[in-house]
């Protein structure tokens, strides 16, 4: 197991800014090498593992449910979750219990889990590097 560890802290919500996107990218680029990731979700983040998330259609271009193949961000958090488990590395993502109460997003896909603001600042000590993604 690596003894690198990168921690983020998003804040952007599924499906707004290109920031989360570029976010997962990058995520998935250290855990390619085999680092150990950690990410805290605060604020409108909370949402990018919720459970409840569902495809589409999109009428307004025609596409049907399967043709518009809608990604979603918790399916995109899972396969980070397998991605570590298969290179032997950890990703390990918390939500801010406040944010989530919030916003009312509790249930999270499996593997994500419920802490606080000083996780974040916990995981910010002991990472190798931290990486705050702000929102403007």
């Amino acid at each position: 197991m690596s003894t690198t560890t990168i921690t983020f802290l998003l804040m952007d919500g599924p499906f707004e800014q290109a920031r989360t996107t570029t976010a997962f990218r990058l995520m998935d680029a250290a855990l390619e090498k085999g680092y150990n990731v950690n990410v805290f979700a605060y604020e409108g983040a909370v949402s990018l593992a919720f459970s409840h998330q569902r495809p589409h259609a999109n009428s307004i271009h025609g596409r049907t449910f399967e043709e518009e193949n809608h990604p979603l961000t918790k399916d995109w958090v899972a396969a980070m979750q397998a991605k570590a488990q298969n290179k032997g590395c950890k990703f390990d993502w918390i939500n801010c219990g406040l944010c989530v109460d919030e916003r009312g997003v509790q249930e999270a896909i499996e593997g994500c889990r419920r802490g606080a603001p000083k996780d974040f600042w916990q995981w910010a000590v002991e990472s190798t590097s931290t990486l705050v993604i702000g929102t403007k």
